[in-house]
């Protein structure tokens, strides 16, 4: 019986066939490098055993071109897919599809006699995921794991004058079950390649590390040095900012070397204080720099520590990910991505789930970003076959984890920024893992292990887990549950579409329990695809490309939006971990309690702005530059404002923003860090007549009443009880009046609830039945009341709603509506989307004020960064422009808002502040669309006003909405006034309160 073949890319005992060591990245060298970017010949193929004969060695008539870095995914070939865990073939380890789309490239490249005088190495950055090598025809060798890089001595295969280099490259090989990480399916040469000029008796590699010893201020520099030469002398030097502060000279012996130095007193390396070394080391002609910051990484008691400080980790986890691009990502875009996480307060990243390219470790160590590096590991799809340790507790597969491992820390030890080395992603636990964090201490005691599957944190040093509710938080905080080791959140926080809410809960439980030492938001950016199809301009998602099966748009989870836009989200994270809170002191309204949360710096290096509002007037300012308070500690500052006259019936408010008083590496200076807000207590009541205006009248035929005068005119439908519309001096205003609501389109963080509410409950289907309908004219009002019964579709439980309408001569409208719950069943949803009215309004109205939350869109559990003041924008910019169309552009606390042409608007004020969304998009339009540009607009502008709206949550893979921020089903009031200004008035308007209010 004859056996299958074990091809080379389905043998996962061999690691790599002709491939150098792997060695750490320099920061910098003398050798002459060639870019091999650009364009190659290419020939694309179903399965590699389809290769033209002899194809290493003959010519490309025929041959496409494509470029390099690329996928080729997005360059035409093969097919686009996403899924989260999901192998897209059989689970049969380590064999692979016959049919495995396959890319040869080939390049020619002109070499010298002055080059050919030194060595010759070539340098893959990234291939995806296995490829073969040849040279001028000859085999140099077989490389995997897609996210390392792959080195090849290609010396004796290179000569003088042209040189052709053949590169055939698999989509998918055995190391294909060992990378199963949630993200787009893509291959190809898609990192840097060069050849490398290497002497002949170059520096082969240079392991630095910056120590401290125990009194944490003297740094302890040493090095591992390995030559090709057997034996040879080199000098070293340490450097800072062109300074030499120490220097030596070394001797190899067996290629090898070790440096050792005491250097007092130096700059250490933080997150908050990247101060950065440079080594420089020397041999014969070849030059070596690296970059080192000195640092000490340890568990003392039940933390760990920097630099002998606990430190909470206000973290990111971040794809190599670019929308037109797939995973090739430039250095320019790295470091645009480093800014904005510094510029938002984050000072921590997890490199998820694969090592990034070398110079975003160079990013993080310059900026200051805490990195936990993580092995391209992740065979997530064994749990979907219920034998999750399959391979992961299998011997035969000890190389292959352990290489993707040893690979990654030999390259990017170096680096101080590198706290923590991860050993995968979501892969269970068994011997394979043991044998890695083994083979990770071998190499570097420096630095911690972890790995989240590690459930019972046997061999790693921190306790990790993802997406952990905050009571299972809590026990872990109270350590309850899994021994005494520091706890991380790999991954919490899920940015799907319209959330994550109720962050400040988790940051302010990491603040209170030294356990808990922070953790990961899921994630940076949006997957989404830059497509340009029939005139719209969107991002595509799984599905989009008749991928199938997919996990949709659950690839759109990121903080920051496909046009590197930042959500409400990131803001809203961005407040949340500032690292400085300012509180008020209980009783006293000018003075403030500020605590510093920085691990390592006083507040000195900033500075508060404060000033007082009351509408858009700024009532008094000042600066406060005298901060000092310490790490972990408070200081009392005084406001030193006056006392003022308040205007009538004005709210104010003390706001603080805090601000760099210098600039920094990544913002300028006075850029803020931060901002809150404090109602004050200053507030005058000013009651007026309501204008007056000639006797209303009111005309009731076949089913429509009318009331109005020649200010006004108001619409009512006498047979379905509701306010049809509202004209003011023949201007048409409303014209559909106020009705109930529970229904919201559904956010990517319902999906666990919308099967329920949309099929079960119905919540999309509800109706208002008239039971009966009155008025009462007089000479100073009309009064049209309504009882209706609310309910939807096929449901126990609603409401007994009554309106009341009352019409002022003056042209005004006030709407008052006392709802009564009631339940003759026993079936009803945990919680509701929201509680309020419908209405809409003149499409002609669309520039819209308002006094609320703001600017940004914001909800009950998203609020942080969103001060109360007056806004201004149009119905369009009200919303949010989610790539997966859902629910958007709420603001709350909103005591009146306005919608007008430019030169009339309505004005609706408040009893009380409401939650309002407007929108030139019906909400069943909304939740119809796929992609933005499916939406049509509809013919009015639709208005809700909230008596509440539910919190957003994190529940597409996280904390459901907590329970202070549900809507359940209750009595409720709202009551409203619609009256129409002209554009300019709105705020004089809105602040006149009447003696029959």
């Amino acid at each position: 019986m004859k056996q299958r073949v074990k091809k080379r890319w389905e043998d996962h005992t061999i690691t790599g066939i002709g491939r150098r060591e792997a060695r750490a990245a320099f920061y910098e060298d003398t050798s002459e490098k060639i870019s091999l970017n650009g364009q190659w010949k290419f020939l694309y193929l179903e399965a590699p055993e389809l290769s033209p004969e002899g194809f290493m060695n003959a010519g490309t008539d025929g041959w496409d071109e494509i470029d390099v870095p690329s996928v080729w995914q997005l360059r035409g070939y093969d097919a686009m897919h996403y899924t989260d865990v999901l192998y897209l073939f059989p689970i049969h380890p380590p064999y692979v599809p016959s049919q495995n789309p396959t890319g040869i490239y080939k390049k020619n490249v002109v070499l010298t006699k002055e080059w050919l005088a030194n060595d010759t190495v070539l340098r893959f950055h990234g291939v995806d995921s296995a490829f073969d090598v040849w040279v001028n025809g000859e085999y140099v060798g077989y490389s995997k794991v897609s996210r390392l890089p792959s080195e090849f001595d290609i010396t004796d295969y290179v000569s003088e004058g042209d040189n052709d280099i053949t590169v055939r490259v698999y989509k998918w090989s055995d190391g294909t079950y060992l990378e199963d990480q949630d993200m787009w399916w893509l291959s190809g040469i898609y990192r840097d390649v060069e050849l490398i000029n290497e002497p002949k008796n170059a520096i082969m590699d240079c392991c630095v590390n910056g120590d401290l010893d125990a009194s944490y201020r003297n740094g302890i520099l040493s090095m591992e040095l390995r030559t090709k030469k057997e034996e040879c002398t080199g000098t070293w030097q340490l450097e800072k900012e062109g300074v030499r502060i120490a220097e030596g000279v070394f001797e190899t012996k067996e290629c090898h070397a070790h440096v050792k130095a005491f250097v007092e007193n130096v700059q250490t390396w933080t997150a908050e204080t990247p101060e950065l070394y440079t080594v420089i080391v020397r041999v014969d002609g070849h030059e070596a720099r690296v970059r080192t910051g000195f640092r000490k990484i340890e568990i003392k008691g039940r933390n760990f520590r920097v630099n002998n400080k606990v430190i909470l980790l206000n973290g990111i986890n971040h794809h190599d990910y670019n929308p037109k691009e797939g995973r090739v990502v430039s250095y320019e875009q790295m470091k645009s991505d480093v800014i904005l996480m510094k510029k938002h307060n984050i000072n921590a990243v997890r490199c998820s789930h694969y090592p990034a390219n070398e110079y975003f470790y160079d990013l993080c160590d310059e900026y200051g970003l805490y990195v936990i590096d993580e092995a391209d590991l992740e065979c997530h799809g064994f749990e979907w076959v219920e034998n999750y340790e399959w391979i992961t507790d299998d011997p035969e597969w000890e190389a292959s984890y352990v290489d993707r491992s040893v690979r990654m820390v030999k390259r990017d030890r170096n680096h101080p920024c590198i706290i923590m080395w991860s050993m995968g992603n979501e892969s269970s636990f068994g011997c394979n893992f043991r044998s890695a964090a083994k083979a990770i201490r071998e190499l570097d005691q420096t630095r911690l292990v972890h790995y989240e599957g590690d459930s019972e944190a046997e061999v790693t040093d921190v306790y990790s887990t993802m997406y952990t509710r905050l009571k299972g938080l809590q026990e872990i905080a109270e350590y309850k549950v899994k021994g005494e080791k520091p706890h991380v959140m790999c991954e919490y926080g899920h940015s799907m579409g319209n959330g994550p809410g109720g962050l400040k809960a988790y940051q302010d439980m990491y603040r209170r329990h030294s356990r808990l030492q922070g953790g990961f938001i899921w994630e940076w950016y949006d997957h989404g695809i830059y497509t340009e199809e029939e005139g719209h301009t969107y991002y595509k998602y799984g599905g989009n490309f008749e991928d199938f099966p997919t996990n949709g748009n659950f690839c759109i989870d990121g903080m920051l939006m496909p046009d590197r836009t930042p959500s409400p989200a990131l803001l809203e994270y961005k407040q949340v971990i500032s690292p400085i809170e300012v509180q008020k002191v209980e009783g006293k309204n000018n003075e403030l309690i500020l605590t510093n949360w920085y691990d390592f710096l006083s507040l000195s290096h900033l500075y508060i702005k404060w000033w007082i509002s009351g509408n858009e007037e700024t009532v008094e300012e000042g600066l406060i530059n005298e901060l000092s308070a310490a790490p972990g500690e408070e200081q009392r500052v005084i406001i030193p404002y006056t006392a003022f006259m308040p205007q009538a019936n004005v709210d104010y408010y003390l706001n603080v923003s805090v601000c760099y008083k210098e600039a920094t590496a990544f913002a300028e200076k006075g850029y803020e860090i931060s901002r809150t807000q404090f109602a004050l207590p200053e507030h005058m009541v000013v009651l007026e007549r309501r204008p007056a205006g000639d006797k209303l009248t009111a005309e009731e035929a076949e089913g429509i009443l009318l009331i109005r005068n020649g200010k006004i005119c108001v619409t009512f439908h006498t047979v379905f009880g509701k306010m049809i519309s509202v004209e003011i001096d023949g201007k048409a205003y409303l014209t559909d009046g106020p009705q109930m609501t529970v229904y919201r389109p559904t956010i990517d963080n319902d999906m666990y609830k919308k099967d329920d509410w949309m099929n079960k409950y119905f919540i999309q289907k509800s109706s208002e039945q008239l039971e009966w309908f009155s008025y009462e004219l007089s000479d100073e009002k009309a009064v049209v009341t309504m009882q209706k019964y609310f309910g939807c579709l096929n449901q126990s439980w609603g409401y007994v709603a009554t309106y009341e309408y009352t019409v002022y001569p003056c042209g005004q409208v006030k709407v008052h509506l006392d709802a009564k719950t009631v339940q003759n069943g026993k079936l009803e949803p945990a919680f509701l989307p929201r509680l309020g009215v419908v209405l809409r309004a003149d499409k002609s109205l669309q520039n819209t004020m308002w006094h609320g939350r703001g600017a940004g869109e914001n909800y009950e559990d998203t609020l942080t960064a969103c001060p109360i003041g007056v806004y201004r924008s149009t119905v369009d910019d009200m919303g949010t422009n989610y790539v997966f169309p859902q629910e958007n552009g709420h603001r709350e606390a909103v005591r009146w808002f306005s919608v007008g042409d430019g030169k009339n608007s309505m004005l609706c004020t408040m009893e009380a502040p409401y939650g309002i969304n407007l929108s030139n998009y019906t909400d069943e339009m909304i939740e119809k669309a796929q992609h933005p540009w499916q939406l049509e607009k509809s013919g009015d502008v639709t208005i809700h006003i909230d008596y509440r709206q539910s919190g957003v949550g994190s529940n597409s893979c996280g904390e459901e909405q907590l329970e202070e921020y549900k809507v359940k089903r209750q009595d409720f009031v709202m009551t409203f006034t619609l009256l129409a200004v002209q554009a300019g008035e709105e705020i004089n308007a809105a602040c006149k309160k009447y003696h029959d209010d």
